[in-house]
């Protein structure tokens, strides 16, 4: 295949770094957390509900997880299944559930998370924790502009590109 040398433009190149990047840390996890029979999803609806005690309904978990309430359905239900997490009936709304996690959910994450933090020291390397925050922080303002980016334009903006 013949590629054509196109101008470099930095912004191009950050984002095919980041997804590449993200693409690389999901594969990652997926191997990291076999062991226990997680897949990464399931470890993050685990980890949100060990930090929070009092539960969270399913719109909440979908919301935190960026996951659709379709797919945290079929989540819950496979750790539901493993008896990791428990549905109670909401005391505020009759049409929800709390999720919440069971003592063998605790279990399961206390035994994760000593091997998930090395790992992710590793993935971080030798990269100072002040640069570390300050990649968090950049992260977190792109993702802030593509939200913003994906809006649906003005009546302004599509006239502009007639």
């Amino acid at each position: 295949m013949r590629s054509r040398k196109t101008e470099s433009n930095p912004r191009y190149e950050a984002l095919i770094g980041l997804l590449r990047a993200a693409e690389s840390l999901w594969n990652a996890s997926r191997l990291f957390f076999a062991r226990w029979d997680l897949g990464p999803s399931q470890f993050n609806v685990l980890k949100l509900l060990h930090d929070q005690p009092e539960g969270c309904t399913q719109t909440e978990l979908s919301r935190a997880l960026l996951v659709h309430r379709s797919n945290i359905t079929g989540l819950l239900n496979r750790l539901e299944r493993r008896k990791l997490i428990a549905r109670c009936d909401s005391a505020t709304d009759r049409r929800a559930y709390r999720v919440l996690l069971t003592a063998a959910g605790r279990r399961l994450v206390c035994k994760v998370l000593p091997h998930y933090h090395r790992a992710a020291v590793q993935v971080w390397g030798d990269l100072p924790e002040k640069r570390v925050r300050q990649i968090v922080a950049d992260l977190g303002q792109v993702g802030r502009n593509t939200e913003d980016s994906a809006k649906p334009h003005s009546s302004a903006d599509r006239d502009a590109r007639a």
